[in-house]
């Protein structure tokens, strides 16, 4: 068994008990992905398996077998910060940090998402193309939780992303 961790291959862990979360940290010593909760219920260790922002305590390395799994390690490129994570900076979306990782994972897993027509429970009209309003984009980050409450920042700093991404 392996998987795809930031472009790399690497091997599953012997132990099939071991989370994705302690794989990625203590094994593979990619601390950006952060142990808040252990429990799901805070948001710190959200990664994208494919694509798809996942809760890392809450999986099992041994599921993600094949797949491709990308951590806040892996969205800057060689020479610069990826533009959410430059978005984030420049609109204070971060004070003690401990979360933004996570937050910053989940919010690229819930652009996504949008872009493929998922609704989330404020959404409107279900037959219409999902709009990214800051009701929606609030819900859609729920699951990751800021103890500084930089909230305001965080949201500010994806909608300024999305809608530049939008622009281009």
């Amino acid at each position: 068994m392996s998987l795809i961790v930031n472009g790399a291959q690497v091997s599953a862990p012997a132990d099939p008990r071991t989370s994705l979360l302690d794989l990625l940290r203590e094994e593979l010593h990619l601390t950006g992905t952060k142990k808040g909760c252990n429990q799901g219920a805070c948001g710190a260790c959200t990664v994208l398996v494919d694509g798809e922002r996942v809760l890392a305590c809450l999986t099992l390395a041994v599921q993600v077998d094949g797949r491709e799994v990308t951590t806040i390690e892996g969205l800057a490129g060689a020479d610069a910060l990826h533009p959410l994570q430059l978005a984030f900076i420049e609109h204070d979306g971060f004070q003690c940090g401990y979360c933004t990782p996570g937050q910053i994972c989940s919010a690229m897993g819930m652009a996504a998402e949008a872009r493929r027509g998922v609704p989330s429970h404020v959404t409107g009209d279900l037959s219409a193309e999902v709009n990214l309003t800051r009701e929606e984009i609030q819900e859609r980050m729920s699951g990751n939780l800021c103890r500084c409450g930089a909230h305001n920042g965080i949201i500010d700093a994806i909608r300024a992303t999305l809608a530049a991404e939008i622009a281009a």
